[in-house]
């Protein structure tokens, strides 16, 4: 059987690599990933996947760097999933991912006026979920950890917009039945939140107090989980039930 790729686009600070995982980490870990059902490819340390058709499907990852810088990496990346689409590979993208496909697809990428989204927020399901069978396991709100300064602020032609929060209006985007991008991070659980918060009032502290008020709303969000376990479940790459 094919691996799955994931596509790992950037490394989580060093605080939060130290004390919780890697990007790579989080996502085996919280999508019940086999590991010996994957390959892992670490886009800016210079390593190259092989040609999607190679793959059952990808994971993208989230990155601190931004599309909008159009690193070669993130180009030939972009470039890939052309061509991963044309063939209909099965793709799975979160915060970086979501809006690299969207760029490479031909939708607008960029600094959200609103700055920086971040802490446990509310995710709020539009019309069109109600005819995405992939949607059908979320209730019409729930909870999902979010830090991203650029946003989608154009999706591409094609691109089903599923769901939205108070800030951000693409929040969740379908590009069909084997392709689903979320702003928001699956792959961070509470205790991972928690950590980036602190970073965060480490790096700026003149918001300290916004940060600190923001780590008493923290939560896993077992919801948003589902979603990135429900695309490993329907590529057969989870882990086996123990027992």
């Amino acid at each position: 059987m094919k691996p799955l790729l994931l596509m790992q686009t950037g490394d989580a600070p060093d605080a939060i690599r130290r004390e919780k995982a890697n990007f790579d980490g989080m996502f085996l870990q919280q999508g019940n990933i086999d590991a010996d059902r994957v390959q892992i490819v670490h886009l800016p340390a210079g390593e190259h996947p092989l040609p999607p058709q190679s793959y059952s499907g990808v994971v993208i990852t989230g990155s601190p760097a931004m599309v909008t810088e159009q690193l070669p990496w993130s180009e030939q990346a972009a470039e890939w999933l052309r061509q991963a689409m044309l063939i209909k590979l099965p793709i799975f993208g979160a915060c970086y991912g979501h809006q690299l496909l969207a760029y490479a697809l031909g939708g607008e990428v960029g600094y959200h006026p609103q700055g920086m989204e971040v802490g446990t927020l509310d995710i709020e399901l539009l019309p069109a979920a109600a005819n995405d069978r992939r949607m059908a396991m979320l209730p019409p709100r729930f909870k999902a950890n979010l830090i991203h300064s650029q946003s989608v602020l154009t999706p591409p032609a094609g691109a089903v917009v599923l769901a939205r929060s108070q800030q951000d209006a693409f929040q969740i985007l379908s590009y069909g039945d084997h392709v689903l991008t979320t702003q928001f991070h699956p792959e961070f659980n509470g205790a991972v939140m928690h950590q980036y918060l602190s970073w965060l009032g480490e790096l700026y502290p003149e918001h300290l107090a916004e940060y600190q008020l923001k780590q008493q709303q923290v939560s896993d969000t077992p919801f948003s989980r589902l979603l990135l376990q429900g695309f490993v479940v329907s590529l057969g790459a989870q882990k086996a039930l123990a027992g």
